[in-house]
Parts: C-alpha cells; structure tokens; sequence
C-alpha cells in the first residue's frame, strides 16, 4: 500500500495542535460524518475535472478514484476509523485517502472546507427532498384511499370545536391532502434553490486556477430542465449562504405542523367522547396502571414532534442572523439542525401513512353524531333565504328557532307546524325537508363544497394525480 503524509488539519500557521478540549468542543465528525456519500461524490467530481485542466495525471485520477471507492466501501460496512482530531468529515476522508494514496494531497487544489461543506449539505438535502417528497405522496394516497372507503359516512364539521355543519368524512380527510400538496410543492420549489453547485468558490474568493465550475455542475446534476449548469454567482455568498437549510427547515415545520393537526383530529376522533375511529391495535400503546386503556400514542408523538420541526427552525435562523459576510464556523451548528429536522419529519410521515391505512370508521356513532339536526340550522336559513327573506333576517329567525327548541326541551326538528309559522310565516310545511340529511348533502353543489357528488369529483381527481387508481 503507498502511504503519504497525512495532510494536518491545521495548517503550517501553527506551532503546536490545539488542546484536547478544544478538540472535543469543535470537532464535528461525530454528526456530519452522516455527509460522507456527498463528500466522496464531491470528491470524484472534482477529482475527475482537476484531471481534464492537468492538475492531475490519468493515474493519479485512477488512484485517487480507487482509494475512494474503497474508503467508501469501508465506510457502508462500518469498519472506516473516524478520527476527532481530524475535526470533519472532509479532512477525515482526505487524510485517510492521502495516507493511502499520495496524489490524495492534490485533491483539495482549488477547493476550501467553506465550498466542499456547502457543496455536501446541497447534495444531502437535494436527496432528502426527493426522497420526502415521494413519502408525502404516500401519505396524500393513504388519506384518499381512507376518503373512498368511507365516502358515504358523514360526520359534524366543527369549528370553534363546536358542532357547526354536517360534512362527509372523505371531505375532512381530503382536506388534508390540499395542505399536503402545497407542503410537496413548497419542497419541489426549495429544490429549485437547492440545487445549484457552489464548488469553486473556495475559501470566500475562488481561485486563480482555470478550473471548469460547469464540468462540476453537470457531474453532480446541477442543472436545470434544459440540462445547463447552475452555479452559484457569488463566491462570497455561496460558502455562507444556509437559505437552503432554513428553507428545507421551513417547509419541514409546516409539513410538521400539518402532520399536528391531522395527528390531533385522530386523537380526539378515537376518543370514547367522539368515538368516530378506531386506531390500529399497533399503532396504539397500553397503560403501565389503568389495564384498559389504548392509548394513541403514535398520533400524540407527531403531535409533539411538530415542536422540534418548529424549534430547529428558530435555531436555524439564530444562528445566521448576527453572521458577518462570509464563512464563520457558527455554521457547524447548522448540521445538527437539520439532520434532526429531516429525521423527525420523514418518520413523522412514514408512519402516518400506513396508521392511516389501517384506521377505522365506528359507522353509528358518525351517523349518530351527524343526526344532529342543530347542524342544518344554516340550511334552514338558506330556506328562507329562497323565499326572499333577506339572509341577516332569516339567520334572526332560525336562531330563535333553536332557542325555542331549546327551551321546550326538544329537537329543532320536532317543532310543529304552528310553531314554524310564530316564527316565520314564511316556514311552510315543506320545513321538514330542510332536515333530511342525504338531500342536504347533495344541496351543496358548489365547487370544493362538501357536496356528495362534489367529493366524489375531487376523489376522482386525487385518484387520478396521484396514481392511486
């Protein structure tokens, strides 16, 4: 095996090595090392143009080559030794690669730490966004798959958490799937962002080298749809530019708060006070006391976990509001943040999707929720609004109605005729009809509305969009 020397982390600036504490307080391999695919795939890109502008020879480019395929085959299988007081990821390959293969010590000709940890992290949340994205579509085909298995039971609508109009469950549902296609599109519209190639920046002002940024770009699919390399255009701002981050970071806490909100609609649904759904057995845990609850769990952990989402965001945007141009390690921290944020939300939305699947409708307590016949009041008022009541006048009269129901003890169905009339002359005996929940539900014609044939059409677009039939 060739050996050379093992290029320092500190540069010949320095007589000695910095303290042990000092090692341990600012070395970062232990959670960045998670970017070595993106380092070594940065590290062949720019090996591969260094050898088209002469800086290195074809052998040099097949050793270099080889010894990082190797390192990387290590790697996978955890047998590759991480040195701290090589600091990162980056020296910690390098260094490894040079002790293995001499023209290792080339590699970092016309690059800085500052291009190569900026160029990783683009790579690493570019394959993160792709890969949420597709689990977000799983989710929206598990909520549309609930939606059509249920499509006849209505429940009440709520708002204030107060009973207020009747809706089918497949409506509520797919109401979710709208938040989560602007949560797939705000990822898809970050991507475009991301994806943009900074190698070449160096330290903060380039280099004096002719290397070739667009040979880079294309190895590394930085392009745009008409296949051109996008590269950033600011050397200064490309090795300090965390937008992305914040951005990824951003989408992410409202996908979590989203994923909240769905989570907390379970919670009470599966409530013995609502009692609408049963959650999988699975997906629900036990009490260490009390030997018969069935606790949801599942849904209250990505209830909880929205505030993570939310908080590494803030950290985020901390942490780069007082930077002065350009690097400054306050940087480093970045990383954290947003390995845990990609972490916690993709298992928020895996998970979801297939305790989704596998959730169940109580069919009578839906429908017995949903007799309420106080939900039709607005449809009471939309009677007399057709018989040319002005509608600031009818909403007067149809709460009395429900004021004089209440006050017999009675259903705002069960008022007679004579009491119909006192109210309004306009009530006729046709009143009735206004409680008939199946034509109430198809009354609502409106595009987006809760109307049954109206779900149906959106159903059917969903199905359509996202391949679910």
């Amino acid at each position: 095996m060739k050996t050379g020397k093992r290029p320092p982390a500190r540069s010949g600036r320095f007589k000695s090595g910095p303290a042990q504490i000092v090692t341990e307080f600012t070395q970062s391999v232990s959670f960045d090392r998670r970017l070595w695919v993106q380092d070594i795939v940065g590290s062949l890109a720019h090996a591969y143009m260094l050898c088209s502008i002469g800086v290195l020879t074809g052998q040099e480019l097949v050793e270099i080559q080889d010894g990082l395929f190797k390192i990387a085959e290590e790697i996978g299988a955890g047998k590759f030794k991480w040195r701290p007081e090589m600091e990162d990821v980056h020296m910690c390959i390098e260094a490894e690669l040079t002790r293995r293969v001499p023209a290792g010590a080339k590699l970092h000709t016309a690059r800085s730490r500052n291009d190569q940890v900026a160029l990783d992290m683009r790579l690493w949340v570019r394959a993160e966004i792709e890969q949420l994205r597709g689990e977000i579509r799983e989710l929206q085909r598990a909520l549309v798959g609930f939606a059509e298995r249920h499509l006849d039971v209505i429940i009440p609508g709520y708002t204030h958490l107060q009973r207020a109009q009747p809706v089918p469950i497949a409506h509520h549902m797919l109401a979710y799937v709208e938040m989560l296609e602007r949560d797939h599109g705000r990822f898809g519209d970050a991507l475009k962002r991301v994806n943009v190639c900074p190698l070449g920046s160096g330290a903060l002002a380039g280099t004096t080298l002719p290397i070739n940024r667009e040979l880079v770009a294309r190895l590394l699919k930085f392009v745009d749809d008409r296949d051109r390399p996008r590269l950033t255009m600011n050397s200064m701002d490309a090795v300090s530019d965390r937008d992305f981050v914040v951005e990824f970071a951003a989408a992410s806490a409202l996908l979590g708060v989203h994923l909240s909100r769905l989570a907390e609609d379970l919670v009470l649904w599966s409530s013995s006070e609502f009692n609408f759904v049963r959650l999988p057995e699975e997906y629900t845990t036990g009490s260490s006391l009390m030997p018969q609850k069935r606790n949801p769990d599942v849904a209250e952990l990505v209830r909880g976990k929205s505030g993570r989402l939310v908080g590494n965001l803030m950290a985020l945007l901390t942490i780069l509001k007082g930077l002065p141009m350009s690097y400054n390690r306050d940087l480093q921290e970045d990383k954290q943040r947003l390995f845990d944020t990609a972490d916690t939300v993709r298992a928020c939305v895996r998970i979801m999707a297939p305790m989704i699947e596998k959730t169940t409708v109580n069919e009578e307590a839906c429908a017995m929720a949903a007799g309420d016949p106080q939900l039709l009041a607005t449809d009471l008022a939309d009677y007399l609004v057709r018989k040319g009541v002005p509608f600031r006048e009818a909403h007067h009269v149809v709460g009395a109605a429900v004021a004089l129901a209440e006050k017999e003890g009675k259903p705002l169905n069960a008022l007679t005729d004579s009491e119909w009339q006192r109210l309004s002359p306009k009530f006729g005996s046709d009143v009735k009809e206004v409680f008939d929940l199946h034509q109430a539900m198809h009354r609502r014609q409106t595009p987006g509305g809760p109307g049954i044939r109206e779900v149906r059409r959106q159903l059917k677009r969903w199905q359509t969009v996202l391949g679910a039939k």
